[in-house]
């Protein structure tokens, strides 16, 4: 019966790998798209949110399989019930790409000369950094790793405040450009959410490997321990 339930559970860990990379690959194109107003790329993150929905299911209905059939308990339970929260996480992703493209059409219609443009470059390398480590850190099991991105997550969250008040003054400067920093707003709303996910993912993998559950105590975590 262990035998089988490694067996079955190394091909869960190929299945989640190639979920995080499909939602990965999403929101950076995501991203790409909103920088450089690319409407194809919109289109194919859009279009390719079904894939990563069948996946979802495809995962879950694994997990549920593998926890009927063989009853892991313990660690072996950890991994499963791991393994089932992230997939949620990363479909999760996978939608705020989608919620980003979908602004790119808006934001295209603003010429260069019209509007004031939002810089997302510092709040894109940290949440995108955040998300590569934490997925760096569910493959390799690395709980450091994890830690030192749950700690960075502040930092995202106090850009996204910044730009909540610094969209409400270009608003007032620039009304008839009211709608493309509003979607402005959004994507920034989006980058702060991948981040969060990054930050869950990795409160799981402190999870799966230690057994403590560290979501309401973060400051354990900026302290070190």
């Amino acid at each position: 019966m262990k035998e089988h339930f490694r067996q079955a559970f190394i091909t869960l860990q190929i299945m989640i790998g190639d979920m995080a990379a499909l939602a990965e690959h999403a929101v950076l194109l995501a991203i790409s798209a909103v920088e450089n107003h690319n409407l194809d790329d919109a289109q194919k993150v859009i279009a390719g949110d079904a894939a990563i929905d069948d996946t979802e299911i495809r995962i879950e209905e694994e997990c549920l399989k593998i926890l009927a059939l063989y009853q892991p308990v313990a660690g072996d339970l950890r991994q499963v019930i791991t393994v089932l929260k992230i997939n949620n996480e990363l479909e999760r992703a996978a939608d705020l790409a989608v919620n980003i493209s979908e602004r790119v059409a808006d934001m295209a219609r603003f010429a260069e000369d019209r509007v004031e443009k939002f810089d997302f470059s510092e709040m894109v390398a940290k949440a995108c950094d955040m998300l590569k480590k934490a997925l760096d850190a569910m493959s390799y099991h690395d709980v450091a790793t994890a830690a030192v991105v749950i700690r960075r997550d502040d930092e995202v969250d106090l850009i996204h405040k910044n730009n909540y008040e610094l969209v409400r003054e270009m608003i007032l400067k620039h009304p008839a450009e009211a709608s493309y920093y509003m979607d402005c707003l959004t994507v920034s709303r989006c980058l702060e959410r991948v981040a969060d996910i990054a930050t869950n993912i990795c409160e799981d993998i402190i999870y799966l490997e230690h057994g403590r559950i560290v979501r309401h105590c973060h400051e354990d975590i900026n302290n070190g321990k």
